[in-house]
Protein backbone atom coordinates (compact mmCIF):
# COMPACT_ATOMS: atom_id res chain seq x y z
CA UNK A 1 0.00 0.00 0.00
CA UNK A 2 1.79 2.95 -1.32
CA UNK A 3 1.01 6.30 1.05
CA UNK A 4 0.12 9.40 -0.88
CA UNK A 5 -0.49 13.14 -0.88
CA UNK A 6 -0.52 14.36 3.51
CA UNK A 7 0.13 10.82 4.66
CA UNK A 8 3.39 10.38 2.37
CA UNK A 9 4.72 14.07 4.03
CA UNK A 10 3.77 12.93 7.48
CA UNK A 11 5.42 9.65 7.70
CA UNK A 12 8.64 11.37 5.75
CA UNK A 13 9.04 13.88 9.14
CA UNK A 14 8.17 11.49 11.81
CA UNK A 15 10.95 9.27 10.36
CA UNK A 16 13.28 12.60 9.77
CA UNK A 17 12.61 13.38 13.17
CA UNK A 18 13.00 10.08 14.25
CA UNK A 19 16.32 9.43 12.23
CA UNK A 20 17.52 13.07 14.16
CA UNK A 21 16.63 12.07 17.03
CA UNK A 22 18.81 8.72 16.95
CA UNK A 23 21.91 10.42 15.67
CA UNK A 24 21.72 13.17 18.24
CA UNK A 25 21.67 10.91 21.07
CA UNK A 26 24.92 8.94 19.35
CA UNK A 27 26.36 11.66 18.44
CA UNK A 28 28.07 12.13 22.33
CA UNK A 29 29.61 8.60 22.56
CA UNK A 30 30.74 8.85 18.75
CA UNK A 31 32.28 12.47 19.31
CA UNK A 32 34.14 10.64 22.82
CA UNK A 33 35.75 7.84 20.90
CA UNK A 34 36.43 9.64 17.67
CA UNK A 35 38.21 12.73 20.18
CA UNK A 36 40.12 9.36 22.28
CA UNK A 37 41.18 7.86 18.87
CA UNK A 38 42.76 10.53 17.18
CA UNK A 39 43.61 13.09 19.96
CA UNK A 40 40.74 15.54 18.25
CA UNK A 41 40.09 18.81 20.13
CA UNK A 42 43.44 17.91 22.46
CA UNK A 43 41.74 14.51 23.90
CA UNK A 44 44.98 11.83 24.66
CA UNK A 45 44.93 8.76 23.31
CA UNK A 46 44.67 5.65 25.64
CA UNK A 47 47.28 2.83 25.34
CA UNK A 48 48.28 -0.93 27.19
CA UNK A 49 51.89 -0.65 27.05
CA UNK A 50 54.76 2.33 27.32
CA UNK A 51 56.58 3.11 24.77
CA UNK A 52 59.48 1.58 23.78
CA UNK A 53 61.37 4.75 21.36
CA UNK A 54 62.92 7.00 23.89
CA UNK A 55 64.51 10.12 22.80
CA UNK A 56 67.03 12.55 24.04
CA UNK A 57 64.99 15.49 23.30
CA UNK A 58 63.02 16.47 26.41
CA UNK A 59 59.36 18.27 26.75
CA UNK A 60 58.00 20.03 30.06
CA UNK A 61 54.76 18.59 30.96
CA UNK A 62 52.64 21.13 33.53
CA UNK A 63 49.14 19.75 35.49
CA UNK A 64 46.18 21.38 36.14
CA UNK A 65 42.82 20.73 38.06
CA UNK A 66 40.03 22.44 38.49
CA UNK A 67 36.45 21.54 40.02
CA UNK A 68 32.72 21.95 38.51
CA UNK A 69 30.84 24.76 40.41
CA UNK A 70 28.66 22.32 42.11
CA UNK A 71 31.38 19.44 43.04
CA UNK A 72 31.72 19.65 46.92
CA UNK A 73 35.64 18.60 47.00
CA UNK A 74 39.24 20.19 46.53
CA UNK A 75 41.22 18.71 44.00
CA UNK A 76 44.92 19.97 42.94
CA UNK A 77 48.06 18.80 40.81
CA UNK A 78 50.59 17.21 43.70
CA UNK A 79 53.67 18.13 41.25
CA UNK A 80 53.00 21.43 39.03
CA UNK A 81 55.20 20.23 36.40
CA UNK A 82 57.69 18.12 35.12
CA UNK A 83 60.27 17.95 32.50
CA UNK A 84 60.76 14.15 30.66
CA UNK A 85 61.99 12.69 27.82
CA UNK A 86 60.17 12.17 24.42
CA UNK A 87 58.66 8.40 24.76
CA UNK A 88 59.78 8.17 28.75
CA UNK A 89 57.04 7.08 31.11
CA UNK A 90 56.15 9.96 33.66
CA UNK A 91 53.73 9.61 36.77
CA UNK A 92 51.91 12.11 38.39
CA UNK A 93 49.33 12.66 41.09
CA UNK A 94 46.10 14.39 42.11
CA UNK A 95 44.60 15.19 45.35
CA UNK A 96 41.28 15.21 46.28
CA UNK A 97 39.68 15.94 49.29
CA UNK A 98 36.22 15.49 50.41
CA UNK A 99 35.78 17.96 53.48
CA UNK A 100 31.93 17.49 53.17
CA UNK A 101 30.12 15.25 55.78
CA UNK A 102 28.77 13.21 52.68
CA UNK A 103 30.26 10.66 50.37
CA UNK A 104 30.71 12.06 46.95
CA UNK A 105 31.28 10.58 43.81
CA UNK A 106 32.91 12.07 41.00
CA UNK A 107 34.21 11.43 37.44
CA UNK A 108 36.67 13.52 35.27
CA UNK A 109 37.42 15.10 32.23
CA UNK A 110 40.46 15.75 30.50
CA UNK A 111 42.23 17.49 27.76
CA UNK A 112 45.75 18.08 26.66
CA UNK A 113 47.03 21.65 25.46
CA UNK A 114 47.99 22.69 22.67
CA UNK A 115 45.76 20.92 20.46
CA UNK A 116 48.28 19.49 18.16
CA UNK A 117 50.10 17.40 21.37
CA UNK A 118 46.73 15.36 21.86
CA UNK A 119 47.43 13.07 19.43
CA UNK A 120 50.65 12.24 20.81
CA UNK A 121 50.05 12.57 24.47
CA UNK A 122 49.02 8.95 25.39
CA UNK A 123 47.69 7.81 28.79
CA UNK A 124 48.97 4.11 30.09
CA UNK A 125 46.48 4.31 33.35
CA UNK A 126 44.64 7.28 34.66
CA UNK A 127 42.12 7.55 37.63
CA UNK A 128 39.81 9.59 34.86
CA UNK A 129 39.12 6.27 33.74
CA UNK A 130 36.77 5.53 36.43
CA UNK A 131 34.75 6.84 38.40
CA UNK A 132 35.91 8.08 42.25
CA UNK A 133 33.91 7.70 45.34
CA UNK A 134 35.08 9.92 48.23
CA UNK A 135 33.82 9.17 51.70
CA UNK A 136 33.41 12.31 54.10
CA UNK A 137 37.06 13.51 55.36
CA UNK A 138 38.35 11.24 52.82
CA UNK A 139 42.10 12.43 51.20
CA UNK A 140 43.48 10.20 48.40
CA UNK A 141 46.15 10.97 45.67
CA UNK A 142 45.44 9.44 42.48
CA UNK A 143 48.00 8.79 39.94
CA UNK A 144 48.53 9.02 35.76
CA UNK A 145 51.04 7.02 34.19
CA UNK A 146 51.59 8.76 30.23
CA UNK A 147 54.26 9.58 27.93
CA UNK A 148 54.65 12.00 24.77
CA UNK A 149 54.71 9.80 21.92
CA UNK A 150 58.44 10.41 19.97
CA UNK A 151 56.18 10.74 16.31
CA UNK A 152 55.87 14.33 17.72
CA UNK A 153 59.45 15.01 16.57
CA UNK A 154 57.40 14.46 13.12
CA UNK A 155 54.45 16.22 13.12
CA UNK A 156 54.32 19.44 11.56
CA UNK A 157 53.10 21.15 14.27
CA UNK A 158 53.78 19.22 17.01
CA UNK A 159 57.24 19.36 16.39
CA UNK A 160 57.08 22.83 17.71
CA UNK A 161 55.65 22.05 21.27
CA UNK A 162 57.73 22.34 23.94
CA UNK A 163 55.09 22.52 26.61
CA UNK A 164 52.34 20.10 27.29
CA UNK A 165 49.58 21.21 29.68
CA UNK A 166 47.56 18.19 30.92
CA UNK A 167 44.00 19.55 32.73
CA UNK A 168 41.82 17.58 34.81
CA UNK A 169 38.11 18.96 35.69
CA UNK A 170 36.00 16.67 38.40
CA UNK A 171 31.95 16.56 38.07
CA UNK A 172 29.79 15.49 40.94
CA UNK A 173 27.92 12.03 39.48
CA UNK A 174 25.32 10.20 40.92
CA UNK A 175 26.84 7.80 43.96
CA UNK A 176 26.63 4.48 42.64
CA UNK A 177 24.36 1.96 44.34
CA UNK A 178 25.91 0.73 47.15
CA UNK A 179 27.46 4.30 48.30
CA UNK A 180 23.55 5.60 47.85
CA UNK A 181 22.65 2.93 50.24
CA UNK A 182 25.05 4.61 52.73
CA UNK A 183 24.00 7.78 52.30
CA UNK A 184 20.20 7.47 52.58
CA UNK A 185 21.47 5.44 55.65
CA UNK A 186 23.43 8.50 57.23
CA UNK A 187 20.65 10.96 56.55
CA UNK A 188 17.85 8.46 58.28
CA UNK A 189 20.42 8.89 61.17
CA UNK A 190 20.63 12.41 61.11
CA UNK A 191 16.77 13.10 60.95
Amino acid sequence: MALSGPAKTVAQTVSLVVFMGAMAWASVPFYDWFCRVTGFGGVPGQVDVASDDILEQTIKVRFDGTLNNNMGWEFKPVQREMELRIGETGLAFYEAYNPTSRPIAGQASYNVTPYAAGAFFDKIDCFCFTEQVLAPGERVQMPVSFFVDPEIVKDDDGKYVHTITLSYTFYEIDLPEGYAALDTDRQTDVN
